[in-house]
């Protein structure tokens, strides 16, 4: 079995409800060559993005099973309460809809907006509950209430915590809209290349000094494209946190949560090298296969030089895992992340 336990969907233009386009949300133009917020337009790279052409290219490349997390423009930070309230319905039903009607190909995330407390609450237990959901997505930062971009792991979210660690619940920590919290040009992909790894370290930054994983011990998180700059950075926090002990009062050290059982990363880290220190960092049962697909920053083998799994089998052919290694990578791994003990 060879599960991706990071993948994309688009909906089908005529899918999207009409207020999404209305108020310049999101949509898909017509001949599904490009995706749409505002002025922002992203060309669609891969006919993949959309279901049928989804089903077709799992097959050709051996993916048994998906894990179909949310879409990065619908994290919904910044919107009204009654925008993120609608958009974020539409994108979990819609999540739910596939998973429903490809149960053996597709199992997915739902999404919710931090700021909105309660709102998250209630969608947190209408897509457990009534759509059977069981990945809960989270962006690496959000805007509070003060108008401050602030990490994901903030005593202010305890109660979503609390709630996942009562259903639980996996968790997905994914970056996006670096370019909104980071004041330079966009320019040369930054935001996505340098930044977004920045931010996904910032999170766990937060994530283990604040104790998130010992106090939610029945939540189990995984870090987007492997935490690849907080895995560089690890050193860096422990002689911070050593030499300057005053500005980390009430933290927990990163020594003490460096190997955390229910913390989990995913394999897309690009290079052989990135992917051999993820393995010395965290251990091989606490990676999942992650594709990123369809994304061209994803393991698409329409990327030269680039295939579905590229990196993990580097990692067998370069002697840093086993092949049993890597089954396990691809399958008992991402479920263990997605169910714990509970059976599939």
């Amino acid at each position: 079995m060879r599960i991706n336990g990071h993948g994309h969907l688009l909906p089908y233009p005529h899918q999207i409800p009409r207020f999404m386009k209305d108020r310049e949300i999101f949509w898909v133009e017509e001949d599904m060559s490009c995706m749409c917020q505002g002025n922002w337009r992203r060309p669609i790279t891969d006919d993949s993005f959309f279901l049928d052409r989804k089903l077709e290219w799992m097959e050709v490349n051996g993916i048994d099973k998906e894990v179909l997390l949310n879409l990065s423009q619908l994290y919904c930070n910044g919107y009204s309460r009654q925008d993120a309230v609608d958009v974020i319905r539409f994108q979990n039903d819609f999540n739910a809809s596939v998973q429903a009607e490809c149960p053996e190909k597709f199992i997915s995330g739902f999404v919710v907006q931090p700021l909105f407390v309660k709102d998250a609450l209630f969608e947190i237990r209408r897509c457990v509950e009534e759509l059977q959901m069981p990945l809960l997505c989270l962006p690496s930062h959000y805007i509070n209430k003060v108008g401050q971009w602030t990490a994901i792991a903030d005593e202010s979210l305890v109660p979503i915590f609390e709630l996942a660690n009562y259903y639980q619940l996996a968790v997905e920590i994914h970056p996006y809209n670096a370019e909104e919290i980071i004041q330079l040009e966009d320019k040369y992909w930054r935001f996505h290349l340098i930044w977004m790894c920045a931010q996904t370290a910032d999170a766990w930054h937060f994530f283990s000094l604040l104790d998130f994983p010992d106090r939610f011990p029945h939540v189990r998180t995984c870090f987007a494209h492997g935490n690849q700059f907080g895995q560089m950075g690890y050193g860096r926090r422990v002689q911070g946190y050593k030499g300057r002990p005053d500005l980390f009062y009430g933290a927990r050290s990163p020594e003490e949560t460096n190997h955390c059982p229910n913390i989990f990363f995913d394999s897309i880290v690009h290079d052989v090298l990135s992917f051999e220190m993820l393995v010395r960092r965290a251990g091989v049962s606490q990676i999942v296969a992650g594709l990123d697909d369809p994304y061209p920053l994803g393991e698409m083998e329409s990327v030269s030089g680039c295939y579905p799994g590229k990196v993990i089998d580097e990692g067998v052919d370069s002697g840093i895992i086993s092949s049993q290694d890597r089954d396990h990578i691809w399958d008992d791994n991402v479920t263990r992340w997605l169910y714990g003990d509970k059976l599939m």
